[in-house]
């Protein structure tokens, strides 16, 4: 009799336990901020692994469009619950827009100015009178911050506002671009052109880039999702760092196939230092390192401080302290059993 309780009881916290994943499962949006490539593998890899299912959840990867890459307001109206932004973010937030970062998996910005080989740039002081691509001040502001740090007024530099500043710069019409440190410059080796890069992160400039965010409605209406999203997000990111082969391999076979192999493994390699730095823990963010971004681009204290209080998400409930269905019923079956094993013992002893 005491076997078949236990069997019974068992059987229950199974059935309950599936039931209460399947009755869990969410529809969820990813709004990317490029088209797909390396630098969102650990989104794929846990779509592919199964670690959303696992939580849930059904996700769908949506990469954004080239003429209109900016997140924010797509997600703020709803066509998404989760994007992937730049640290302009932290403007957004300010101006009054409710946003909640979750995690930064760039630790540094991935923007830099590129110029040739024979070019007499050497250093953000040497921008003088240069003749320079447009940037956005929202997404990549940082290259500005670092001319300005060197003694450079970036209001009189001659600004190239075309449609191929790569052919510009190519031509020689123009001495600097803005390029992405994993896509222009691997191009430009594979033409045979020489060139370096001038990189805010060299010059002290230390901002975060591709933050997962969401919003607080979002939050605030399903928090659970929230967390599980986060939690197989960042698994999924563990996951593509610690098996870059496979995750080349995926991206380039069911996401990013416009990019060759030998494009997605070059991402791989300079991303990887982005994403995980030495002593950095994956995904990781701080309030100092946010105040220090925001007197970079010099927003008034008073602004931040009016708006810092949940624009971190925090993650109360530690991913090793979750308690999984098998793990319960492991428990469960440990209690019911220790009486009989009592038992057992003492008429053994006796």
């Amino acid at each position: 009799m005491l076997l078949k309780g236990i069997i019974a009881t068992v059987s229950l916290i199974l059935g309950l336990s599936c039931f209460h994943v399947a009755s869990e499962t969410n529809n969820v949006t990813l709004l990317l901020k490029w088209t797909h490539q390396f630098q969102f593998s650990g989104y794929y890899m846990a779509q592919e692994k199964g670690f959303y299912e696992e939580a849930g959840l059904t996700v769908s990867i949506v990469p954004a469009i080239k003429s209109d890459p900016d997140t924010f307001n797509k997600v703020l109206g709803g066509q998404a619950h989760f994007g992937v932004g730049h640290s302009g973010i932290l403007q957004q937030r300010i101006n009054g827009k409710p946003l909640v970062a979750m995690a930064s998996i760039l630790q540094f910005s991935p923007y830099c100015w590129m110029v040739k080989q024979s070019s007499d740039i050497f250093h953000p002081h040497d921008f003088q009178n240069k003749r320079i691509s447009s940037i956005s001040t929202q997404e990549s502001a940082e290259l500005l911050v670092m001319l300005e740090q060197s003694g450079i007024d970036t209001k009189l530099l001659p600004v190239y506002h075309g449609i191929d500043a790569e052919e510009e710069w190519l031509n020689g019409e123009l001495d600097a671009i803005q390029v992405y440190v994993t896509n222009e410059p691997f191009q430009m080796l594979q033409k045979g052109i020489e060139h370096r890069l001038i990189c805010p992160q060299k010059y002290g400039i230390n901002v975060y880039s591709d933050v997962l965010y969401t919003t607080q409605s979002v939050l605030a209406e399903n928090p659970k999702m929230v967390e599980k999203f986060y939690k197989a997000s960042l698994k999924g990111w563990r996951y593509a760092m610690m098996h870059l082969e496979e995750s080349i391999a995926v991206t380039a076979e069911k996401y990013a196939t416009h990019k060759s192999i030998n494009e997605l493994t070059n991402e791989a390699e300079v991303l990887r230092d982005y994403i995980l730095p030495p002593d950095t823990k994956l995904g990781a963010m701080s309030m100092p390192k946010w105040r220090l971004i925001a007197d970079l681009y010099q927003l008034e204290e008073g602004s931040f401080d009016n708006v810092k209080a949940g624009f971190i998400y925090r993650n109360d409930v530690p991913e090793e302290m979750e308690l999984s269905w098998m793990l319960i019923a492991a428990i469960v079956l440990s209690i019911l059993f220790l009486p009989l094993y009592i038992r057992l013992m003492f008429k053994k002893s006796v």
